[in-house]
């Protein structure tokens, strides 16, 4: 198999079609782990959970090795799984800059005193992200603004969600958003601010013109799933608004422009 690698801020190359199966099947794989995990419980949930990350971290990984190459995606997982292991680790030990809270034992064996599934959490989700923004702008200054708003207001959705199943806990949650109570607003300024680095790191990566299909499913299956699971399944109405308005504001308009073909 011939992978292409871009070397430059403005190297383009022919959309990759060998191999393209590999990051559909762990798309799909994911979809699956996520559907099941709303019509099951206990641990099975918790292995449904741990699944749905490790495929989806494995699908935007062998994405971006097919479009992008080896030395690009080396530097991504770099980043995003660096990054994101080192703000968790920092944040469960000084409180810095998430606010205080701890870990349970349910996601398995622990790195730092971090599961060792959050890191690919942060990479999963951060390679769609950074693809949405260099769609949607070519600034250096806003592509690491709109990927990490749409990093962060996935945790709108997410920490509700893991919180609820035990996976962490958080030792204050005053003051909170209207609607979510148990998660502190400091968390998600957290977020903007850790994401907001991990982007900048990323979009210093070359950019390269390859298809974004497969991103683009799991980040949009992503944001819909949310909203609809929050809204009918889980009865977390206000989840579903904040984390519909908030995420929406980017994932629609990325929608938009690859459903029409807007520059």
């Amino acid at each position: 198999m011939s992978i292409r690698v871009y070397s430059g801020p403005h190297s383009f190359g022919r959309p990759a079609t060998k191999g393209m199966w590999i990051p559909w099947t762990f798309a799909g794989l994911t979809v699956l782990a996520q559907i099941l995990w709303v019509l099951t419980s206990g641990n099975l949930r918790t292995t449904l959970t741990i699944t749905a990350v490790v495929t989806f971290a494995l699908c935007s990984a062998s994405h971006a090795f097919l479009t992008r190459g080896s030395i690009w995606t080396s530097g991504y997982l770099i980043v995003a799984l660096g990054v994101g292991l080192a703000v968790e680790a920092v944040g469960t030990a000084t409180s810095i800059p998430f606010g205080p809270y701890t870990y349970s034992d349910l996601l398995g064996g622990k790195i730092l005193g971090v599961p060792w599934v959050i890191p690919l959490a942060w990479a999963m989700m951060a390679y769609p992200c950074l693809l949405l923004a260099r769609r949607l702008s070519s600034s250096r200054i806003w592509v690491p603004i709109i990927g990490a708003w749409t990093l962060a207001s996935w945790d709108l959705f997410l920490d509700p969600q893991m919180v609820g199943q035990g996976y962490w806990t958080w030792n204050t949650s005053i003051p909170s958003l209207p609607g979510i109570p148990g998660i502190p607003f400091t968390n998600y300024l957290g977020w903007l601010l850790v994401a907001l680095i991990m982007m900048a790191l990323l979009d210093l990566l070359p950019r390269a013109r390859a298809t974004v299909k497969v991103p683009a499913l799991m980040l949009m299956w992503t944001y819909a799933s949310s909203v609809l699971a929050n809204a009918v399944f889980f009865g977390r109405p206000w989840v579903a608004l904040w984390g519909g308005i908030a995420m929406g504001i980017t994932v629609l308009p990325w929608a938009y422009r690859l459903w029409f073909g807007r520059p």
